[in-house]
């Protein structure tokens, strides 16, 4: 099988890795294999200390139309079998390092979800959102109920699942769906700037460290997320990163942060 065959390709540029779902005839609409294949990835990035940022966009004109219409048409006919799965469907949340989504064109239902997965998305002028749930008799999947409303509040996310309409880039940028718009240049090109980025000027245990701290606070209180900072803070001090860190702004350099093991 050639490789532009498989349904999830992954290139390393330096420091970052390009991942794309790849079945663009289908607008990358997700199956079993895709799944197995996307999470190999993610897991062996995160295994790599040589990577330190991940970008992940789709092949052709859109980042994912969510779960095939075939395997839908199955479950619903009872036809489809039970694929045992070994990994949690939010696996991507686990991922140590910096997650950033390249929504280069329609997301769809779980889709949509995929991409709340990420850290940051990035979206152009053809970028679009739509839950789908609801116009496909389903309900709220994936745990969408819980990472919508913490990404563009409950009432826009109430209003997002309840009517299942299409929302252009302009206005996801404006809820807090994307953070960027790429209007001038290429939005997976632009992702990967930001990941270099990330990666020639962060410190890859400062980022994990972070990423741990922002899931974890959402289910924590105020004060304990303060208490646990503390404790973070103190540890970081003794850190090769923490030295390096300052070394590099006195010295007016780049910093030359160590992999994350």
């Amino acid at each position: 099988m050639r490789l532009s065959d498989e349904p999830v390709v992954s290139e390393r540029l330096d420091r970052v890795l390009l991942v794309t779902l790849n079945r663009p005839s289908r607008l990358n609409a997700w199956t079993d294999e895709l799944e197995e294949q996307y999470f190999d990835v993610l897991t062996e990035a995160d295994a790599n200390p040589a990577v330190r940022a991940v970008v992940v966009t789709g092949a052709g004109r859109g980042f994912c139309a969510g779960a095939d219409m075939e395997n839908l048409k199955a479950a619903t006919s009872g036809s489809l079998k039970a694929v045992p799965r070994n990994r949690a469907r939010d696996l991507p949340l686990t991922i140590q390092k910096p997650m950033i989504g390249a929504i280069n064109g329609v997301a769809a239902g779980l889709g949509v979800v995929e991409a709340l997965y990420f850290d940051v998305r990035f979206g152009s002028p053809n970028t679009r959102f739509t839950t789908a749930f609801v116009r496909r008799g389903l309900i709220a999947e994936y745990g969408i109920a819980w990472l919508l409303p913490r990404a563009v509040g409950a009432s826009r996310a109430a209003d997002l699942l309840l009517s299942g309409r299409m929302v252009d880039a302009e206005e996801a940028l404006r809820i807090g769906l994307l953070d960027y718009l790429v209007k001038d240049t290429d939005v997976v090109s632009a992702a990967i700037a930001y990941a270099n980025e990330l990666s020639e000027f962060c410190s890859p245990h400062s980022m994990a460290t972070i990423k741990d701290q922002i899931h974890r606070s959402a289910l924590s209180s105020y004060e304990d997320s303060v208490v646990d900072a503390n404790k973070l803070m103190l540890q970081s001090f003794r850190l090769s990163d923490a030295a390096e860190g300052v070394a590099s702004y006195l010295e007016k350099r780049s910093p030359e942060f160590p992999d994350f093991p």
